[in-house]
C-alpha cells in the first residue's frame, strides 16, 4: 500500500462515492477505482463493499481509513523535515471562513500580518456552506473557521479542532420595538412574531424551531437571509427578529440586541483542519494568532441596554 491510495481509501469514507473522490481529486473514476483494486491486494480482508449502487467502507475499510490519517500526519512530517518547509515562518497559509467570522477575524489577521515582519502570508476566503459541509473545506484551505450549534454532533474525527469562541445568540429588535425595553426575552415573548431565519441545513435555524416548540407553536419565518448585515438591515426597516451572534456580527444603529432564557441559544465557533497541516510552522503561527483574536472579538458583553 501507498500514500496515494490510502488518500483513495480515506476519501471514499468522508465523501461517500468514487465520483465524488474523483472530482476532489481531480483523477477519473476509474483512476480511484484502479487504486482501490491495488490496495485491496496487500490486505487480507475486504476493505468496501456495495450498498446498492454505492461503494461504501467495511468495518476493516474504515479502521483503515482512519489509520491513514495518522499516515498521511506522518509523511508530512517527514517530508517536511526533509526541506525544512516547516521552519518557514512566511510561508502561505490559507484560511477560510463563514461570513460573520471572517469580517470579525480576518482584519485582526491582516493588522498583525502588517505588524510583524516574519508574520505568514495570508491566503483568505469566505466560504458560506451548511455545517456539515465545513469539515470538507479542510481539502483546500489550511485553516477553517466553522460553526455549530449546542445541541449539534461534534465534529468528525477525521479533522482536527480548536475552539475559539462559545457565542451567544441574542434576539436582534428594531430600536424602539417595545420588547427592546426588557432587560432579557423568553420563547413566549418572541414565538408568535415574525422571523428572519437562516436557509435549511445552515446553523441558527434549529435555534429558533427551539424557541417555537417551548413556546408551542409554530415559528412564523417570513424571510430566509444567511448574512447577517442584510438581515439587520431588513430588521432594522421592521421586517421581523432575527437571532445575531452577540460578537461577530457587525453592530447596527437600528437594531437593538436583547439576550434569550429559556432555551440553548448559543454557537461553537472552532477552527478545522487536517491533522497533518500543523507541521507547518506557518500554520501553526496563524491558528496561535486566531486563538489571541478570539479574545479581542469576544471583547465585553454586547448585548444592549434596554432602553431607559
Amino acid at each position: 500500500m501507498d500514500e496515494r491510495q490510502l488518500r483513495v481509501l480515506r476519501e471514499l469514507g468522508e465523501l461517500g462515492s468514487v465520483t465524488a473522490v474523483a472530482e476532489a481529486m481531480t483523477v477519473t473514476p476509474s483512476a480511484v477505482s484502479q487504486q482501490l483494486r491495488l490496495l485491496q491486494r496487500s490486505v487480507p480482508v475486504p476493505l468496501t463493499e456495495r450498498a446498492g449502487r454505492r461503494l461504501v467502507l467495511t468495518d476493516a475499510g474504515r479502521a483503515l481509513a482512519d489509520a491513514a490519517i495518522d499516515v498521511s500526519a506522518a509523511l508530512a512530517r517527514a517530508r517536511h523535515a526533509v526541506d525544512r518547509f516547516v521552519e518557514q515562518p512566511q510561508g502561505l497559509v490559507s484560511v477560510a471562513a463563514f461570513h460573520s467570522a471572517g469580517a470579525a477575524f480576518f482584519p485582526l489577521l491582516l493588522r498583525q500580518s502588517a505588524a510583524e515582519a516574519d508574520f505568514p502570508r495570508l491566503a483568505l476566503a469566505d466560504e458560506d456552506v451548511a455545517q456539515e459541509r465545513f469539515p470538507r473545506l479542510t481539502r483546500d484551505h489550511d485553516l477553517v473557521l466553522a460553526h455549530r450549534l449546542d445541541h449539534t454532533a461534534h465534529w468528525p474525527g477525521t479533522v482536527a479542532v480548536t475552539p475559539l469562541l462559545n457565542e451567544p445568540l441574542d434576539v436582534a429588535l428594531p430600536a424602539g420595538h417595545p420588547l427592546a425595553a426588557r432587560d432579557r426575552l423568553t420563547p413566549h415573548d418572541v414565538a408568535g412574531l415574525p422571523w428572519i431565519t437562516v436557509h435549511d441545513g445552515f446553523p441558527l435555524l434549529a435555534t429558533v424551531e427551539a424557541i417555537a416548540a417551548v413556546a408551542g407553536r409554530q415559528p412564523e419565518i417570513v424571510h430566509r437571509i444567511n448574512e447577517f448585515t442584510v438581515a439587520a438591515e431588513v430588521v432594522s426597516a421592521g421586517g421581523g427578529l432575527a437571532l445575531m451572534p452577540r460578537w461577530t456580527a457587525r453592530r447596527h444603529p437600528g437594531v437593538v440586541l436583547r439576550p434569550l432564557t429559556g432555551v440553548h441559544a448559543s454557537r461553537h465557533v472552532d477552527v478545522l483542519h487536517r491533522p497533518e497541516r500543523t507541521a507547518r510552522l506557518a500554520v501553526r503561527t496563524v491558528l496561535a494568532a486566531l486563538v489571541r483574536a478570539a479574545d479581542t472579538v469576544r471583547g465585553s458583553d454586547r448585548a444592549d441596554p434596554p432602553a431607559p
